[in-house]
């Protein structure tokens, strides 16, 4: 007879998973919203000593540092994001999940540190320049490993519990655009923000470890793992009768079950792997490399002018994406098997169109048909609240359309697909700006 699963009291797992999902993103936004800051450090002045032709060489160099920074940036946190998640989503029974996770946060924590202590340190441009690009790479690195640890995790719990992570990481970028305009409107120094940022951003993610080394203890999550453990132990058990009933066949069996058994489940969940990554190419592809170059017609030099980019674009983007995930928690449709919710994906991809249209500046090939700013706000409304929702539908259906005890595969290879979506959202972004 099945035992009957505890309650979550307080709502603790859930709050725990989307600490874990705050967590997971939130370092990486407030790296991005403090961009500003790395560049201004590539174009500090030279020492007077040097030679007048060093000088011109130097200040070459450097201009070439600051112009390059942003899509060295992107290249390098998508490549190990995405390479990393294709190795979590092959490896991770190799390792166990309390090292992926806790090991993952500390190095992220230690590379945050790093990039705080060194606000205060002064370096000459390219050594910063090299060190950054570093830190980016093993910050996403790790990121992607958190990340797809996250939701396999969560694919071994109730389909609501992947729910979480995605509202904590829609929340990390409200936050982190939050702050960008609290920045603005104090007027402080781009280092002291900057100095701010990454603080915090190393409170949030120790906030994490605390929060992770606290799950276990916890009897809903000590239900879940160790019905996957039982079920994982009554399989072994099967095994092993079936082999002493035919020894060469079942271990040819088991053989080839075992190099084949990604490839079964993925074979599963195919359809939504796709959809995830549809959806977040379209995005990235478009938010921010068109939208955050789209200007305001009815700002004359005003402060909303300032502020037009930050509020309409970033702020707005990533409430209504986080209240996208977030609904998932209490609505779930269409359902998991149904059509509408790839034709719903695949229509998203109108939004390109309509954001090309908008007042983007500069432009060489499409004339502006949305004059008006309301257009682009009601755009970036539709547009971000669909990219929330019907990706954290997808997210949470992904584990739930295989067994229990392929669910934490199931869910690394749905991370796998999300990052997926975002290099290849990168990639072609490059594309649709220079069509506008």
């Amino acid at each position: 007879m099945a035992t009957s699963s505890p309650k979550d009291r307080y709502f603790a797992v859930w709050m725990i998973f989307f600490m874990l999902g705050l967590g997971t993103l939130l370092p990486w936004n407030f790296f991005m919203t403090a961009t500003m800051y790395f560049q201004s450090r590539l174009k500090e002045p030279l020492s007077t000593e040097v030679s007048a032709n060093q000088s011109k060489e130097a200040g070459d160099n450097h201009s070439i540092l600051e112009a390059k920074f942003n899509n060295m940036m992107t290249l390098c946190a998508m490549l190990p994001l995405l390479l990393c998640s294709c190795l979590n989503s092959f490896l991770h029974s190799l390792i166990p999940q309390r090292l992926r996770v806790m090991g993952s946060l500390f190095i992220i924590l230690f590379v945050f540190i790093i990039t705080a202590v060194l606000v205060k340190v002064p370096l000459k441009p390219l050594p910063f320049f090299s060190i950054t690009v570093v830190k980016i790479i093993i910050n996403n690195s790790f990121g992607a490993v958190l990340q797809g640890s996250l939701f396999g995790m969560a694919g071994l719990l109730p389909t609501s519990y992947t729910t979480p992570i995605m509202s904590g990481q829609g929340l990390a970028g409200t936050f982190a655009a939050f702050a960008m305009i609290c920045a603005i409107a104090s007027g402080s120094e781009l280092e002291d923000a900057a100095f701010g940022y990454f603080i915090v951003a190393c409170v949030v993610v120790f906030l994490s470890i605390l929060s992770y080394i606290l799950l276990p203890k916890l009897k809903f999550f000590q239900f879940y793992q160790e019905r996957i453990r039982k079920q994982t132990s009554d399989d072994e058990q099967n095994t092993v009768i079936l082999m002493n009933i035919e020894v060469k066949d079942a271990a040819a069996d088991e053989k080839e079950l075992h190099s084949t058994s990604t490839m079964k489940i993925f074979k599963k969940i195919w359809v939504l792997a796709f959809s995830v990554c549809f959806t977040f190419t379209v995005t990235i592809g478009t938010f921010p490399a068109i939208t955050a170059d789209t200007q305001s017609t009815l700002a004359e030099g005003g402060s909303w002018e300032v502020y037009f980019i930050p509020v309409s674009c970033f702020l707005l983007f990533n409430l209504c994406d986080w209240t996208g995930r977030s609904l998932t928690a209490v609505c779930m449709w269409p359902g998991r098997d149904s059509l509408v919710l790839p034709v719903s994906i695949v229509a998203r991809v109108l939004f390109i169109p309509l954001f090309m249209l908008c007042n983007v500046q500069p432009r060489l090939h499409l004339p502006v048909f949305f004059q008006h700013d309301g257009f682009f706000i009601a755009f970036i409304v539709l547009f971000a609240f669909s990219n929330g929702y019907l990706a954290s539908l997808c997210m949470c259906y992904g584990p739930k359309n295989v067994l229990p005890h392929e669910a934490e595969t199931a869910g690394a290879i749905m991370a796998f697909f999300l990052a997926l979506g975002l290099a290849s959202g990168a990639a072609v972004s490059f594309l649709f700006r220079a069509l506008v």
